[in-house]
């Protein structure tokens, strides 16, 4: 498989080619943690993240959500 380059929280990271935001998400550890996803400055929703694709050169920002005092 190919390596493609995005910017992940604004730094640079490495994915194999094609990857699904919750591929990703899977990959980075965050695959079952409440999360908001940005693509390439597009906030998705969750039921978007199996198909949404991330491609070489995408802009991806993730926020864990977490609750407290």
């Amino acid at each position: 498989m190919a390596l493609m380059k995005i910017q992940l929280n604004g730094n640079p990271h490495e994915i194999e080619a094609p990857l699904t935001v919750s591929a990703l998400l899977e990959s980075i550890g965050f695959g079952d943690k409440p999360v908001v996803v940005e693509l390439d400055e597009q906030a998705l929703f969750p039921r978007e993240f199996p198909t949404a694709i991330v491609a070489d050169g995408a802009r991806v920002e993730i926020v864990a959500l977490a609750a407290g005092g």
